[in-house]
């Protein structure tokens, strides 16, 4: 029988997607996954939640540095997914219409809690909870000066990304740290290939013009 591999909550909300059909989804696109589940086959949503679950927390982990939060979120996300199965569309990528449905719950997230956020930061290099990694950081033994000054560097990246414009931060988050392309970013934020490029070579203008006292 199908299980949903994402936390026990979601089993208890979702009772009606367990099926017992499943089939192989590996040769088939994405968007034509999604039309299996439309039509009624819900292996296809476990597959899609196997599939994207880790890079949906990571993408919430680096909007809002917490963890519960971020698989909250996530599971929302999922959610949101099976809920809008019968009137799904294929008429986009359907990587970029779930990072769109993600940004949009992080984006309102962030605005809900912005008091409690005023003092926070992202915290972009810090370890994922997920991978154990520090993506900003190489694996070197480093002396304790150089290790201050990395250390303030990292610190001024943060304070200058969670300063970006909303468009500009979710934009470099997705490009940097889920290696997603123009176009795609593009169909999430609703911008040309042209306008994405723009506001990414604005972004990153930015930060290299604030942070030149480090390069």
């Amino acid at each position: 029988m199908a299980t949903l591999a994402i936390s026990p909550q979601i089993t208890t909300r979702l009772p009606e997607i367990r099926h017992s059909s499943a089939g192989d989804f590996r040769q088939m696109d994405d968007a034509a996954i999604m039309l299996e589940l439309k039509a009624g086959n819900m292996a296809g949503f476990d597959y899609l939640v196997e599939k994207y679950r880790k890079p949906i927390i990571h993408f919430m982990y680096r909007m809002v540095h917490n963890q519960a939060v971020s698989e909250e979120l996530a599971q929302e996300v999922f959610l949101r997914v099976y809920r809008s199965r019968e009137t799904y569309r294929a008429e986009a990528r359907f990587s970029t219409w779930l990072y769109r449905i993600a940004t949009n719950l992080g984006v309102n997230h962030a605005r809900d809690t912005r008091r409690e956020r005023s003092a926070s930061t992202i915290h972009l290099d810090e370890v994922d909870p997920e991978t154990g990694t520090t993506p900003d950081v190489a694996d070197t033994t480093i002396g304790a000066e150089t290790s201050m000054l990395r250390d303030e560097r990292l610190h001024a990246i943060k304070q200058h990304v969670l300063a970006l414009p909303e468009r500009q931060r979710m934009a470099v988050l997705m490009h940097k740290y889920e290696g997603l392309d123009y176009k795609q970013i593009g169909d999430v934020l609703k911008l040309s290939e042209s306008a994405t490029k723009s506001l990414l070579f604005r972004a990153y203008q930015t930060l290299r013009e604030r942070l030149k006292e480090f390069v």
